[in-house]
């Protein structure tokens, strides 16, 4: 016993001694800080903006943790309060930055934007009497934004117009809804697409379940999480509680201060237990949806369709700081039913360079569900039907980054005043033509990853020698590799014609258009639905083998 108590004792000593010796770095590290500050506000041979140099500083401090801490100064706390409300005062548009100026991007469906008149590809030259030609999107959005019911004027220039225009708009509550899209698809099965995870999302989707269920008369679910970033924890269980009775633990955090771990559990009772589900996701699915995708994995409750998720399993709280600033910081590791946890990059270890390496799958531990399906930790959520998403050409994120096709499908709407209904609209092959007609026509040019690393190569090949005898080493290569506009738009024609016709459809029929239209030969959706209308393949994938899990499902 005594043994023991000595243990104890010196245990406890050198916590305190530990607590004791990280204060006193603490207070050690912002005193040599201040007083530097001050030294190079006074000396320094120019004049110092403090606020901006202590803010560089702060941002690459946090830098250095993990993408996810982050400082929030009074003047970005909304951008704080949209990320966990998804509302705030402002007309209802994204807007992007562009060479020639700030221009709207895509107004939202019944908001004042659109309602208003502005379209994707105006550019902004004034709000009110501010001229905003040489502003940044940042700047331009705090203009926009303001309290509800206030009025603004706003002066742009649409493409293919001589003149400007000024157009008066009311600012709104503007409220972003999460669920972008919901409908039947094959048979009797319902969809719901979630973008996003705010203190509404949950609402959202159980409202959009209950119709389909009540109205459509759905047989089967899929939910759709691909390319959701997350966004509230709390909006997570409670979808998780939509499908799973209550009492279920769906989560459980662990961080440094054992006294804000906590074991997150259904609160209310679902609506539905039996419905066979499916989820979809891929490598943006991140945060929330691998706690939505994860948890009804392991609690057996749905098959996972898609692609490997992103691997976040960090959770992040706020803090409040002096001036009505905030910290968002990660506190804690989340863990799922099974115990496991998926993060997949180890941001405590960084290499010498500082740079961050992902967990190797050779490094993972073995998990069970509730049914006994084995599951591994780290580098996210692997799917039950793994669907690999064609590769995106290299061609086309030079499309989209470059504003070429931006600017071609704002030229194309500009000649058709309307569309047929999204089902029906077929891009047209004539216009295909004419779209790399005008690319010809703008000089437009694109580089190539391959090329540049071929470039690479052969520098350091002829640094070793190995092109003195043969000269014509790469040649070949070099051919096949160097870009080639005309070659590129036949090789990738359906993919580009796929992202034209996203856009075009965007045009028409906003965000909820962009979906539809980005279903259409969808091979993770179309897995999804076979594996739904196969009672025996489901089953089979979720090990359910009890007589209560055979006679409850179709």
């Amino acid at each position: 016993m005594g043994i023991l108590c000595l243990c104890v004792w010196w245990c406890g000593w050198k916590s305190a001694q530990a607590q004791d010796d990280n204060r006193f770095a603490v207070s050690k590290q912002l005193e040599i800080f201040n007083a530097l500050l001050k030294e190079v506000d006074m000396f320094y041979v120019d004049s110092l903006d403090v606020e901006k140099t202590v803010r560089r500083g702060i941002d690459a401090m946090l830098k250095g943790l993990d993408p996810y801490t982050e400082y929030f100064p009074e003047e970005r706390m909304d951008n704080l309060k949209f990320i966990s409300t998804g509302e705030y005062g402002g007309i209802g548009a994204v807007i992007r930055q562009r060479n020639e100026g700030v221009v709207v991007d895509e107004p939202y469906e019944g908001m004042p934007a659109q309602q208003a008149g502005l379209k994707a590809g105006d550019l902004i030259l004034a709000v009110d009497t501010t001229d905003v030609s040489t502003f940044s999107s940042e700047q331009v959005s705090n203009l926009l934004k303001g309290v509800p019911n206030s009025m603004l004027t706003v002066k742009i220039q649409r493409p293919g117009e001589k003149k400007p225009r000024k157009i008066d708009l009311v600012r709104k509550q503007i409220v972003v809804n999460q669920v972008l899209y919901y409908g039947v698809r094959g048979n009797h099965t319902g969809y719901i697409y979630l973008q996003g995870f705010t203190d509404k999302s949950a609402q959202e989707v159980k409202t959009a379940f209950e119709d389909l269920k009540q109205n459509h008369q759905i047989q089967s679910l899929i939910l759709d999480l691909r390319s959701n970033g997350g966004g509230i924890l709390d909006g997570a269980v409670q979808i998780v509680n939509l499908f799973v009775p209550k009492g279920k633990e769906v989560l459980s955090t662990r961080g440094k201060i054992k006294q804000r771990d906590r074991i997150y559990r259904t609160p209310l009772e679902p609506v539905d237990t039996v419905m066979p589900l499916a989820v979809l996701i891929n490598g943006e699915s991140a945060s929330s949806a691998e706690i939505v995708c994860g948890a009804l994995q392991d609690l057996d409750r749905a098959v996972l369709v898609g692609e490997r998720s992103f691997g976040k399993g960090l959770v992040q709280s706020t803090r409040d700081l002096p001036y009505e600033g905030k910290l968002k910081v990660t506190i804690s590791k989340y863990y799922i039913p099974s115990g496991r946890c998926i993060q997949a990059i180890d941001y405590t270890h960084r290499q010498a360079d500082g740079n961050v390496t992902a967990i190797p799958d050779s490094r993972t531990a073995l998990f069970h569900t509730s049914n006994g399906r084995p599951v591994r930790d780290g580098g996210g959520i692997h799917p039950d039907f793994e669907v690999e998403e064609m590769q995106t050409p290299t061609i086309l994120y030079y499309l989209a980054s470059d504003n070429a096709l931006f600017d071609y499908v704002t030229q194309w709407t500009q000649n058709h005043k309307t569309i047929l209904p999204i089902e029906e609209f077929v891009y047209p092959d004539k216009d295909y033509e004419t779209f790399k007609a005008y690319l010809k026509e703008k000089d437009f040019s694109y580089d190539r990853q391959s090329e540049k690393m071929l470039k690479n190569l052969k520098e350091v090949a002829e640094i070793e020698g190995f092109t003195k005898d043969d000269s014509t080493l790469f040649i070949d290569l070099e051919a096949k590799l160097t870009p080639d506009l005309e070659r590129d738009l036949l090789r990738y024609e359906k993919q580009i014609r796929k992202l034209i016709s996203v856009e075009i459809v965007k045009r028409y029929y906003y965000q909820k258009g962009e979906v539809i239209e980005s279903l259409k030969e969808d091979k993770a959706l179309e897995k999804a639905l076979s594996v739904l209308d196969d009672p025996q393949l489901y089953r089979k994938t979720l090990n359910i083998t009890s007589r209560e899990g055979l006679t409850s499902l179709p």
